[in-house]
């Protein structure tokens, strides 16, 4: 199946670029600048497009994300510190982020004579971000069946929906995702944080699929406190970060 990746240069969406590469026929990678307030994570998806060989489309809404304030990846607004099953996180979410993302995504998909759609949504997302649930993967799925009626049939692609992160750790090292050419961190420093809730999450999935870390992390101890682990630290690899 033909299929576009919507990728933001994360952990997550790079390793469904792999997959997707490897499973069916990879047609390119789209990511969009929505006024995020740093876009270090972009350049990674661009370096994903180079090395799987593949257009990357990068487009510019960040008139629209204007818009769509109050959130802390587009406003003056700090990160919080913590697990991503925190109260606090919700003052990440970006109102209608994916519905506004996906919906450009499937009008470009029907226009190139593709098949599919992937997103990397996943289940440790659905605490806090309502349009990465399956409810919404399939209520999407239904409208965009009416949208593009007599246009073409094009599906949404979800693989990890009803995973964990960890699970997309697993599958991305099966697929031979290079894991320290993503970004997830919130902060956009010159190294991962460790601390806010994406760091946290992508270092507890790795302690989670049990598989290496290359990421460099300022605070790479913090997530056992956020996560309630009182597991010792890892060192299966990890020794250059800990």
């Amino acid at each position: 199946m033909k299929t576009l990746v919507v990728c933001s240069g994360g952990l997550d969406s790079v390793s469904l670029a792999h997959k997707v590469a490897r499973e069916r026929t990879l047609i390119g990678l789209i990511s969009f600048d929505y006024g995020q307030r740093h876009r270090k994570e972009l350049d990674y998806a661009a370096k994903a497009a180079a090395r799987l060989s593949v257009p990357h489309d990068l487009l510019d809404i960040s008139a629209i994300g204007r818009h769509l304030s109050g959130s802390a990846l587009t406003d003056a607004i700090d990160v919080p510190d913590g697990h991503y099953a925190e109260e606090t996180m919700r003052v990440t979410v970006v109102p209608n982020r994916n519905a506004i993302m996906l919906t450009i995504a499937f009008g470009i998909a029907a226009a190139r004579g593709a098949d599919a759609v992937a997103a990397a949504v996943h289940g440790g997302d659905h605490f806090i971000y309502p349009d990465c649930r399956p409810g919404f993967i399939d209520a999407f799925q239904a409208m965009q069946d009416a949208a593009l009626e007599g246009m073409g049939a094009v599906s949404l692609y979800t693989p990890f929906v009803n995973g964990t992160k960890g699970d997309i750790v697993r599958e991305g090292a099966r697929v031979e995702t290079p894991f320290a050419e993503t970004w997830s961190c919130y902060r956009g420093g010159e190294n991962h944080c460790g601390r806010c809730g994406t760091c946290v999450e992508r270092r507890e999935a790795f302690h989670e699929a049990g598989v290496p870390d290359p990421t460099i992390y300022d605070d790479p101890d913090f997530w056992l406190a956020a996560t309630g682990q009182t597991t010792p630290r890892q060192t299966n690899g990890e020794a250059k970060h800990v």
